[in-house]
């Protein structure tokens, strides 16, 4: 495969002058928990063409591809991962029509952060983005995953969405054919890459979407440790049940395995307290499904990816 890596950076390099290409970069300094080995091929392509180009070449070559954003819901391997990874937060920008005629829009690529974009449509005096603020992923990693936050979530306001399938074409879906539910699209499983979305916001009131944004702000500063690496919720909600009180009540709050640690501020979130090694994560979180299902008899299901073997 090694030949093949140069092959295709060579290639890439030649079909386009609106991509850059880094052999060997290291994914931690991608990723919120701050650990993980290196991709083999590490690629920021800056236009869609860009991007379909390299798909097409990861195909000629057999090379498997990974989409990244903030890297905010991932936890990557300590021995990296083999293939390409393109990193789309170079795909970002977005535009606010207030007066569409079917009512207000804004227009978003993939890569944009969700806190610039509640606080563009916050300016605007548009409403239904402030659960997102605090989210510290991007567009296309949201709609991924069905993001959300005291209690909106993507779903509610996704209008339509532009998306490229393995072989460079776009389509659009609308926000149903999504397929959204709890921490889930139709994304999950798919080859395909989202590259652009409508969202559809209310008018509002400036102050009162601000004031509501800095409350959720301050509701996350006060329960959450953000001052730590992590990846957010590390668990997803089983239903009838909170993970982070099972969590909680099987004795683990506090519990680490090397410098991974289930914080000690809120059980539901797994964090690096400082040179932690991905190993560590993935297995304390292991172990914590382990013990709440013999506690509890609940089973609990990571919320967080993860990329390569472990």
């Amino acid at each position: 495969m090694a030949q093949d890596i140069l092959k295709f950076a060579e290639e890439y390099s030649m079909a386009t002058d609106e991509v850059e290409i880094i052999l060997g970069e290291p994914l931690k300094e991608h990723t919120s928990f701050h650990v993980g080995g290196n991709a083999q091929i590490f690629v920021r392509p800056y236009s869609e063409e860009a991007l379909a180009n390299g798909l097409t070449l990861c195909r000629r070559f057999g090379l498997p591809r990974h989409i990244l954003g903030k890297g905010t819901n991932l936890l990557v391997s300590d021995k990296g991962v083999k293939g390409v990874v393109f990193d789309l937060t170079t795909l970002a920008g977005w535009k606010i029509e207030a007066d569409g005629p079917e009512g207000p829009t804004l227009f978003s690529r993939t890569g944009s952060l969700l806190r610039q974009l509640a606080k563009a449509a916050a300016e605007a005096s548009l409403s239904g983005l402030e659960f997102a603020h605090g989210i510290p992923g991007t567009l296309g990693g949201a709609l991924y995953m069905n993001a959300g936050a005291y209690g909106g979530e993507m779903k509610d306001i996704t209008e339509m969405v532009r998306l490229m399938d393995p072989a460079g074409r776009i389509f659009e879906l609308s926000g149903e054919e999504m397929d959204f539910g709890y921490r889930h699209s139709r994304m999950e499983g798919s080859e395909d890459i989202i590259l652009s979305a409508v969202l559809r916001l209310q008018p509002g009131n400036r102050e009162e979407i601000e004031e509501k944004m800095r409350d959720l702000s301050q509701r996350r500063r006060d329960k959450q440790p953000l001052e730590y690496p992590s990846a957010g919720s590390t668990f997803k909600r089983p239903a009838g049940y909170f993970a982070g009180q099972l969590i909680e009540e099987a004795g683990l709050k506090g519990f680490s395995l090397g410098g991974a640690q289930v914080s000690e501020k809120h059980a539901g979130f797994v964090i690096n307290t400082g040179g932690a090694r991905a190993r560590d994560i993935y297995d304390l979180c292991e172990e914590v499904s382990r013990r709440v299902l013999e506690n509890s008899g609940v089973p609990l299901e990571r919320e967080v990816r993860t990329w390569g073997e472990f």
